[in-house]
């Protein structure tokens, strides 16, 4: 299989276009014309999950975070870069995807998430515009008897979509005027005298990949030789796409079944735990890997519980001082267990590659009581 077909798979899971700008996704490591038959998904690409993938005689990794992060001015045999050497010798590509993954609904804080569960859970933060693009409003202003000409025409180039809907529109009544001048035609009316026309104000949206193509049906299907129209970029302010989710729990949950609950769903042997340590827990926010940047939004919403990867000692103050709980993972177990289910996902859209959950990635912390 083609790595544009790999990347296609991956992309219809978690677009790239959801990471975040200081991210370094996509391919990064290797041939982008080899055939593919067998990926090896992996949290980290250490020297360990390497061999473990040469083992495998894998074509490709999917790591969730990149080898790359900075601009390299050598790659060598020893030191950091060795992984990403030797995986250039075994001609085995690497491929990233983090916080698109992120980001992504049904990607990892949605899976942290499904651990309360949280219902009706919204991202923290750190937005990201949809890859879709944004969607429009277009207004026109159309004499009554065509209305119903020009509309469908509008709902025939793409306009009118909203959710499970089509032919999405509104109509008002009123009177436009306009005054034909020298070299025009007018459908209505003549030169040099002032019209006024009973219309109506047909508005509708269209997604940015439908907006050329609805103008030019507006143009046309319009009676009018110069029809006027507006069209207005939409925000949408409900369904915002970024980092962590934040929400309430279904029904109020004690602190000690949702330990049960979390070290059954992630694996994780330990945490880190600030603030309160008795407590029912009513709202809650999750934020996988290292999420202390958001840590003011969840405060400032008065949740009574954040579950993520790490925090710095100052964020951890912070938290403390607020009456916030805080749970803490360790980065990469806040994250690793949702990629077997990214694998498994895969699996069914890539049948005729082979894809394997490393064996070889882990924690680099060894949690021992002393």
């Amino acid at each position: 299989m083609k790595l544009e077909q790999i990347r296609e798979a991956i992309e219809q899971i978690a677009p790239l276009k959801l990471a975040q700008d200081w991210d370094n996704v996509g391919f990064l490591i290797g041939n982008p014309h080899r055939d593919i038959k067998r990926i090896l998904v992996t949290i980290d690409t250490t020297r360990a999950v390497a061999a473990e993938a040469k083992r495998f005689k894998a074509d490709l990794i999917l790591a969730y975070h990149p080898p790359i992060w900075d601009g390299l001015k050598r790659v060598t045999a020893d030191g950091p870069t060795a992984p990403i050497y030797e995986l250039i010798q075994a001609d085995i590509g690497v491929f990233a995807i983090h916080t698109a993954l992120d980001t992504a609904a049904g990607g990892i804080n949605d899976a942290l998430a499904s651990i309360f569960p949280l219902v009706e859970a919204k991202p923290i933060g750190d937005y990201v515009a949809d890859p879709a693009g944004p969607h429009y409003k277009i207004i026109t202003f159309v004499p009554q008897e065509a209305v119903n000409a020009v509309a469908e025409a509008l709902y025939e180039a793409g306009a009118g979509a909203i959710g499970n809907y089509s032919h999405c529109g509104f109509m008002t009544e009123g009177v436009g005027t306009f005054l034909p001048l020298d070299g025009a035609n007018p459908t209505i009316g003549q030169r040099g005298r002032l019209e006024r026309v009973n219309e109506i104000r047909l508005e509708t949206v269209a997604a940015a990949d439908k907006v050329a193509a609805v103008i030019a049906a507006l143009r046309k299907a319009h009676p009018y030789e110069t029809p006027a129209f507006d069209v207005f970029r939409h925000y949408d302010l409900e369904h915002r796409l970024g980092l962590g989710r934040i929400g309430r729990l279904e029904k109020p949950t004690s602190l000690d079944v949702i330990l049960k609950r979390i070290q059954k769903t992630t694996g994780a042997k330990a945490f880190g735990l600030i603030g309160p340590t008795r407590r029912t827990v009513r709202t809650a926010a999750v934020c996988a890997g290292s999420c202390g940047n958001l840590l003011d939004t969840v405060i400032a919403a008065g949740c009574d519980l954040y579950l993520t990867g790490e925090l710095k000692h100052h964020q951890a103050l912070a938290a403390q001082e607020a009456g916030l709980t805080c749970l803490c993972l360790s980065h990469s177990v806040s994250e690793r267990f949702a990629l077997k289910q990214l694998a498994a996902t895969l699996k069914k859209r890539l049948n005729t590659v082979t894809i394997r959950f490393s064996q070889k990635d882990a924690d680099p912390f060894t949690w021992k009581h002393l």
